[in-house]
C-alpha cells in the first residue's frame, strides 16, 4: 500500500457496509488507512457471515464489530466498543443498502410492503439511527465528516432499482435534515451519488449490467471505478472540505448532465437502421 497524501493523518473513524474486496466501502477502508487513519469496521451479522471481513481487518489492523443497523441497542453497543477502541472518532461511513423487493423481483406497483419498511429502515432511516446514536454517545468530534453512499435513482427513475429510489431519497433527505442540525459544530453530513459500479450488491440487481453500460456510454469520462470512489470520499473526510455539506455530490463521470453521448446515437442509428432493414 502507498503512502499516498497524509490526507487522514492522526483520524479515526466507523466504515459501515465493507462485505467483499469488491464494495466500495472495502475499497474506501483501504484509501482511509493509506491516508493515516484508524477506524473500526463494521456490517450485520449475517454479511460478516457471508462476506470476508476478517481479511479487510487483518490489512488494516482494523476491530471488526457486528451490528444491525436497523436495531438501536447494537448501535449502542457499537458507539461503546468504538469508544474502547478509538475513543471519538472523526468520520462516519454509511454504505448499507439492501431491497427485498429487489432481490425477489417483486414489481414497484405491488411491493410487499412489509419489505418496502425494511429497505426504508435499512438503506436510509439507518443514517438517521447511527447519527442520532453517535450524537447521544457524544462520539462525533467536532469538525467531523459523515459521508453516505447514494445513487442518482433519488432523482432519475431506474424501473428495475424500485423501492431503492425511494429509499436513496429519503438518504439523501436525511443527510441533509442532520446536516443542518450539526453544522453548528462544523460536522459535515454529505451523500455520494456514485455511477453504477461492479460490486457484489449492485451486479444482483437485475438489469445491472444494461444500467452499467447505459451509464458508461452516455459518461464523458465513463464510469468510474470502486477505487476512485474511495479517493473521493477520503477528500470528504479530510480538512480540504471544511465548508462542503448538506450536498449530493456526483461521483459519476458527468452523466447527470450529459444528455446522450456520439457513440450512443451512432449505436442507436445503426441499431434502428438494422430494424428497419429487417
Amino acid at each position: 500500500m502507498s503512502d499516498g497524501y497524509g490526507l487522514l493523518k492522526g483520524k479515526k473513524g466507523i466504515i459501515f457496509g465493507a462485505l467483499d474486496d469488491r464494495s466500495i466501502a472495502w475499497r474506501i477502508a483501504l484509501a482511509c488507512k493509506r491516508e493515516g487513519a484508524d477506524f473500526v469496521l463494521t456490517n450485520a451479522p449475517i454479511a460478516l457471515r457471508l462476506g470476508a471481513l476478517d481479511a479487510l481487518g487483518e490489512e488494516t489492523g482494523a476491530p471488526i464489530i457486528p451490528c444491525d443497523v436497523t436495531k438501536d441497542d447494537e448501535i449502542e453497543d457499537l458507539m461503546a466498543k468504538t469508544k474502547d477502541h478509538l475513543g471519538s472518532v472523526d468520520f462516519i461511513l454509511h454504505a448499507v443498502g439492501m431491497s427485498p423487493n429487489v432481490r425477489k423481483k417483486q414489481e414497484y406497483n405491488d411491493l410487499n410492503y412489509n419489505w418496502l419498511q425494511q429497505t426504508l429502515d435499512i438503506s436510509a432511516i439507518s443514517l438517521h439511527r447511527v447519527l442520532h446514536h453517535a450524537e447521544k454517545s457524544e462520539i462525533l468530534n467536532d469538525g467531523g465528516s459523515v459521508v453516505a453512499l447514494s445513487y442518482i435513482g433519488a432523482q432519475r427513475i431506474f424501473s428495475k432499482y424500485s423501492d431503492m429510489n425511494d429509499a436513496k431519497a429519503l438518504l439523501e433527505s436525511i443527510a441533509r435534515n442532520y446536516g443542518s442540525r450539526l453544522a453548528d459544530r462544523g460536522i459535515r453530513v454529505n451523500t455520494v451519488s456514485q455511477a453504477p459500479t461492479k460490486t457484489s450488491a449492485g451486479t444482483g440487481i437485475k438489469g445491472f449490467d444494461g444500467m452499467y453500460t447505459f451509464a458508461d456510454k452516455i459518461a464523458p469520462m465513463g464510469n468510474p471505478s470502486a477505487d476512485e470512489c474511495a479517493d473521493y470520499v477520503v477528500t470528504l473526510f479530510s480538512d480540504l472540505t471544511r465548508k462542503v455539506t448538506m450536498q449530493n455530490l456526483y461521483h459519476d463521470g458527468g452523466f447527470v448532465t450529459a444528455g446522450i453521448s456520439e457513440e450512443m446515437i451512432a449505436d442507436l442509428e445503426k441499431l434502428y437502421a438494422d430494424k428497419d432493414e429487417e
